[in-house]
């Protein structure tokens, strides 16, 4: 799985039959069938067409993506959300962030063994305690996000629910950015030993990622972000 981790963190708009034929051609004998059970297993099940999203329950959940040709100019207007795997030496866990959109600081995040829609949901309470509401959360179609707790939850809190088209994983690029970022520089260098070493690793790379000074702003995400909640005082 680390393999197919990597592959789908550098080129994470693959489908299955993509990902069959990289390791067909690597030597690795497998098909449609395993490649699916496994991406369902790394919580990645999101990013490719999928049956269970037409089950009954979850379509009255769905909601459209509200971002397109958006502008995009303060702190706390948009944030967007997504879980992603996380190798770690014996193992693996699930890792879920919130970015603001505008600054992409991470305003919140958490470590699970499970996908639990209870988890999401309680990372995100979490933020919004220490950072305020966005207007609008964007995530993807899993079934997280088109559960009725997560649903609920954002229409008692007045915030707009936006999802990323149905296999459009660019929808949501900041934070695939981010998970590049993360992986790359920190989780497939030093996988770690056990969850509170991972928690550590995590929360010392976001404090790193914070105070680097992004190509495109030429701020931090941490000054950018704070100056933008001072203006907007």
């Amino acid at each position: 799985m680390e393999m197919m981790d990597k592959h789908l963190t550098a080129h994470p708009t693959e489908g299955v039959i993509s990902i069959v034929l990289f390791f067909i051609a690597r030597g690795y004998p497998v098909g449609p069938k395993r490649i699916r059970r496994l991406l369902k297993l790394m919580g990645r099940q999101t990013i490719y067409r999928r049956r269970n999203l037409t089950k009954e329950g979850l379509k009255e959940f769905i909601k459209p993506y509200l971002l397109k040709g958006l502008k995009i100019t303060r702190a706390n207007q948009v944030w967007c959300t997504d879980i992603t795997y996380i190798p770690m030496r014996n193992g693996f866990m699930y890792l879920t962030a919130i970015m603001d959109v505008y600054s992409r600081k991470i305003v919140g995040w958490g470590i699970s063994n499970s996908l639990a829609a209870v988890w999401c949901k309680e990372v995100l309470s979490d933020a919004i305690a220490t950072h305020g509401k966005p207007e609008i959360i964007n995530s993807d179609q899993g079934t997280q996000y088109t559960s009725a707790l997560w649903t609920q939850y954002l229409a008692e809190q007045g915030i707009q629910i936006s999802m990323d088209g149905k296999g459009r994983a660019l929808d949501n690029v900041w934070i695939e950015r981010f998970w590049k970022s993360l992986k790359y520089d920190y989780v497939y260098l030093n996988p770690a030993e056990d969850g509170f070493e991972l928690y550590k690793g995590v929360q010392n790379h976001i404090g790193y990622y914070h105070d680097k000074i992004h190509h495109t702003t030429r701020e931090t995400p941490n000054n950018l972000y704070e100056k933008s909640i001072r203006n907007a005082a």
